[in-house]
C-alpha cells in the first residue's frame, strides 16, 4: 500500500493458494498446533509476541508484495548519456538500508534532506561518469525520503555541469503532468507503482496488472509504457519503499524466524496490525494466509506504517505488523 508514493495497493496482484502452504490442523494437548507441508509434520508453536525496542523486517521470500523498487523517471527530451549516467550511479550506491538510514537522518535525527544528500554524495564519492550543459528541474513528492533522493540526484548532477533547481511539488498527480510535458526534468519513483500508474492510465482502470514482484519483469513492462508518455527510465536501484511485514528481535530470536515462510513454517495463529483494510487485501492479511500460509488468531486495527503500528509491535502487542521496508526507524 505505499501510500506515500500514491499506491499498490489497489494495484495489488491477485494471489491463489500455494499448493503445498503450510496448514494448521487442531491443536494437541500440549497447546501447540500441529503444520502440514507435503508429507513432512512438524509442531508449530503459539508465537505470542515479543516485547521489544528494535524492528526487523521479516524477508518476503514469496514475492508478496509489488517491486517497488526507487527508479529515475526522465523527460525523454533531458535524457541524455550525460544525465542517464549520473542518475544511474546514484542508482547503484542506495539499497534499502542506505535508504533506511538517509531516512532516519531526516525524519529521527532532524537533519535537513539538502545536508543528508550532500553528506551521502561525500561519503560515496559520487561523481558523474561524464559532463553535461544546460539547466535542470528536478521534481520531489512531498515526502522527505523522495525529497533526499531528490537533493541527490540534484548534487550529482550539479557536479556533472549542469544549472539544477530541485522543486518540491507533491503527489504522483500534480508531478507527472509536469514530468511528462517536460517543465519538470526528472522525478525519482518507485517501479512497482508508477508501472502501475501508467499502465491505469494507458490502459483503462481494469487493465490487468503488469508489476510483479521481480524488479526485472517489473522494468521491462515500465520501458515500453514509459515511451508512451514521453519518459525514459533509468537503471532501478535496489533500495526498496514497500510493504513490509515487522515483528521485534526478541520475537526473531526467541522463534528463529528471519522469513515469512519460516513464519509459517514455525508458528501456529499470530496476531496481526496493520491498517483497516489489511485483513482484505491481497498485499496483506489476505496475501500471509494464501501465499504463506500463515495463519491469523486476530488482527488489531491501526495505521499504515506509522507510529501506531510500531508502538504496537515493540509493546507486544502483536507479533507482526504492516510497516514501510525503508522507515528510519528500522535503522
Amino acid at each position: 500500500m505505499h501510500t506515500r508514493s500514491g499506491i499498490v495497493a489497489a494495484a495489488a496482484i491477485s494471489m491463489i493458494a500455494l499448493a503445498g502452504c503450510t496448514s494448521y490442523e487442531e491443536s494437541d494437548t500440549s497447546g501447540s498446533a500441529t503444520a502440514t507441508t507435503g508429507s513432512d509434520t512438524m509442531q508449530a508453536q503459539a508465537c505470542a509476541p515479543v516485547a521489544g525496542d528494535t524492528l526487523v523486517v521479516l524477508d518476503d521470500d514469496m514475492n508478496l508484495q509489488l517491486s517497488d523498487n526507487m527508479i529515475p523517471a526522465v523527460n525523454a527530451d533531458s535524457a541524455s548519456e550525460a544525465v542517464l549516467g549520473a542518475l544511474d550511479a546514484v542508482s547503484a550506491a542506495l539499497d534499502t538500508d542506505t535508504l533506511i538510514q538517509l531516512n532516519k537522518a531526516v525524519d529521527v535525527d532532524r537533519q535537513t534532506s539538502g545536508d543528508v544528500a550532500a553528506q551521502f554524495v561525500a561519503d560515496n564519492g559520487l561523481t558523474a561518469p561524464m559532463s553535461g550543459e544546460g539547466s535542470l528541474v528536478i521534481g520531489a513528492a512531498n515526502f522527505s525520503e523522495n525529497i533526499t533522493v531528490a537533493e541527490i540526484y540534484g548534487d550529482v548532477l550539479t557536479d556533472a555541469g549542469y544549472d539544477v533547481e530541485v522543486r518540491t511539488i507533491g503527489n504522483r498527480e500534480t508531478y507527472m503532468p509536469a514530468l511528462q510535458s517536460g517543465e519538470v526534468d526528472i522525478v525519482p519513483e518507485y517501479a512497482a507503482t508508477v508501472t502501475e500508474f501508467l499502465n491505469k492510465s494507458i490502459n483503462g482502470a481494469e487493465a490487468e496488472t503488469v508489476a510483479s514482484g521481480d524488479i526485472d519483469e517489473t522494468v521491462a513492462a515500465l520501458a515500453p509504457l514509459g515511451e508512451e508518455v514521453g519518459l525514459v527510465f533509468g537503471a532501478a536501484s535496489s533500495a526498496q519503499d514497500q510493504n513490509a511485514f515487522a515483528t521485534t528481535q526478541g520475537f526473531v530470536d526467541a522463534y528463529g524466524v528471519t522469513s515469512l515462510t519460516e513464519l509459517a513454517e514455525a508458528c501456529g495463529p499470530i496476531v496481526l496490525g496493520g491498517p483497516a483494510e489489511c485483513p482484505e487485501r491481497d498485499f496483506c492479511q489476505v496475501g500471509l494466509e494464501n501465499t504463506y500460509g500463515i495463519e491469523i488468531d486476530s488482527f488489531l486495527s491501526l495505521d499504515a506504517g506509522g507510529p501506531l503500528t510500531k508502538t504496537a509491535i515493540t509493546e507486544g502487542d502483536i507479533a507482526l505488523g504492516l510497516v514501510f521496508s525503508s522507515d528510519g526507524a528500522l535503522g
